[in-house]
């Protein structure tokens, strides 16, 4: 086939704009920089209490739902549990001190409910649990770091399932706001960033679509539980967990916030999608599979009902606020907290038959409970990203952006802080050094998103934060310790914190360090002695 001169130059000047865009693109991930974020912004790493605390039932502290959980034959990977998880109970002062040489100004933590509140309402506070806390929260604070306190990340007194059926009874909304109040009222002089609950989506689909979580409640096709209703539960434990949010945030407001000054939010989890073919259907279940995750709770938290399309498809399953509900959950949060891990594709079931072919799909797309749409990583056998060592994590960096620019135009541009983001290791088996000292994949996954957020901060998204999953490798839920996300290896026999490749980029990344030979930051690796309580420099 001839070629025309013309055709020719048109197609070496096509060829030359992509490796232009491609390396402009490259270099700007490359070079990403933290004074392309806003004066103020909060750099941080995320945890939560019973994947690193440990200490079960130290001091005072009550079973929690979890510790009843993992310790049922065959729900965790390896019968892992998190008894004693990462030791954070006893080593929090050497994990601050790990924070501060990486040079974190914010910390996000959780709050053990039944490590304060043993037996909820009805219970004696456990002044040991609330001690605790005060010496973590003291001790960030002379490092110069801000805790961002989250009340609830997934675990609560276990005796609270056993008496009232956990989320599904709304007697957990007086039971949550009682538990907040003991957490203002403790720690709220100090602590200016709340967040209610972690993941009331995430939750909601775990424990009581898919069954996987506590308290496992489920129905065909979505699992094999003993009991539940995959279709009508997380409704209503949704219902109740905004509710439980609302009434702890005008508990806030109404008595701490006049004196505190601090802000109080609620936590989605949140991944972006796209159509997986190029029609209407598809583009409408796009749309449709945002409302059924991120805008089931933001939307009611903000204009104070459910997603009209929810109602459309669900119709009376979805339970109705009161008007007095309405305007107890209309404008309850002062920000937005996002965790997102990456991008899906969305395919349309109502007018398409939907079945799940791999790993990264979930079965039930023709059920109302998702939208009737179902979400997975490929099409024509090529995955979204790259993948990750989850099987619905992808490596789609500009997915950032676009979740950012959604909740902006969505929600008017409401102050967001970007909670949880992280890269899971895709071999956790592979050898120790490669994941202590390489995980070279981890930084260039921060490296894109971080890239992607200012992109979005740049168009004028009001983004506050940014908080990687996870300061150290820990107990991860179903997953147990085969998942690592640590900035820092915990090496399980002896719980040494080690710093791998993505802390010592971190650390560059925050203080302008080189990051080339041994100049690596004030890096510390702790070792620890039982005997002599006590820190010394590996």
């Amino acid at each position: 086939m001839k070629i025309s001169s013309t055709n020719y130059f048109s197609c070496l000047f096509f060829q030359c704009l992509l490796l232009f865009v491609y390396v402009n693109s490259f270099e700007e991930q490359k070079n990403v920089k933290k004074s392309e974020f806003p004066d103020g912004f909060l750099f941080g790493t995320t945890t939560s209490a019973y994947q690193i605390e440990g200490a079960v039932l130290e001091d005072g502290k009550g079973l929690s739902n979890w510790d009843v959980f993992s310790h049922t034959k065959g729900r965790i990977n390896n019968g892992d549990t998190g008894d004693v998880a990462d030791d954070h109970y006893h080593r929090f002062q050497e994990d601050v001190e790990l924070m501060h040489s990486i040079g974190l100004n914010s910390y996000r933590f959780s709050i053990s409910w039944s490590r304060v509140l043993p037996r909820g309402r009805f219970g004696k506070v456990n002044f040991a649990g609330v001690t605790f806390y005060n010496k973590l929260i003291d001790s960030l604070l002379l490092k110069g770091i801000a805790p961002f306190v989250t009340l609830n990340h997934h675990d609560h007194p276990h005796e609270l399932e056993e008496k009232y059926g956990g989320w599904l009874n709304p007697v957990m909304q007086e039971e949550f706001s009682y538990f907040a109040q003991i957490c203002f009222e403790s720690f709220g002089d100090r602590v200016k960033y709340w967040t209610t609950i972690n993941e009331p989506n995430m939750f909601a689909e775990m424990a009581y679509v898919r069954g996987v979580y506590p308290p496992a409640r489920c129905s065909a096709p979505f699992g094999n539980c003993s009991a539940g209703n995959s279709d009508t539960e997380p409704l209503v434990a949704m219902h109740n967990m905004l509710l439980a949010h609302a009434k702890a945030a005008k508990l806030y407001r109404e008595h701490f916030q006049p004196k505190h000054g601090g802000l109080i939010g609620i936590v989605v989890h949140s991944f972006m999608y796209k159509p997986l073919r190029n029609n209407d259907f598809d583009r409408d279940a796009a749309n449709r599979a945002v409302l059924f995750t991120a805008a089931w709770v933001f939307d009611p938290l903000v204009h104070g009902d459910y997603p009209p399309e929810m109602r459309k498809y669900l119709l009376d399953a979805l339970p109705r606020f009161t008007s007095d509900e309405r305007k107890l959950i209309k404008d309850s949060i002062d920000f937005m907290g996002i965790n997102h891990y990456g991008t899906l594709y969305a395919k349309d079931c109502i007018y398409s038959s939907c079945v799940c072919s791999n790993s990264s799909c979930i079965a039930g797309g023709d059920h109302p409970i998702h939208g009737y749409l179902i979400t997975l990583a490929e099409k024509d056998g090529v995955s979204i990203g790259e993948p990750t060592g989850m099987s619905r994590f992808f490596v789609v960096p500009n997915g950032m952006e676009e979740i950012v620019d959604y909740m902006k135009k969505r929600y008017h541009n409401k102050p967001m802080f970007v909670t949880e983001n992280g890269y899971a290791s895709l071999n956790p088996t592979t050898a120790q050094a490669d994941e202590l000292q390489h995980d070279t994949k981890r930084v260039e996954f921060h490296k894109s998103y971080l890239a992607s957020l200012a992109r979005a901060i740049r168009k004028g998204a009001d983004v506050r934060g940014y908080f990687i999953w996870s300061l150290m490798d820990n107990f991860e839920w179903t997953s147990g310790y085969d998942l690592k996300f640590g900035l820092y290896y915990v090496d399980r026999a002896t719980l040494d914190r080690v710093p791998k490749l993505s802390a010592k980029w971190y650390t560059h990344f925050l203080t302008n360090n080189s990051l080339n030979g041994e100049e690596t930051g004030k890096l510390i690796t702790f070792k620890y002695s039982s005997q002599a309580n006590h820190l010394s420099d590996k």
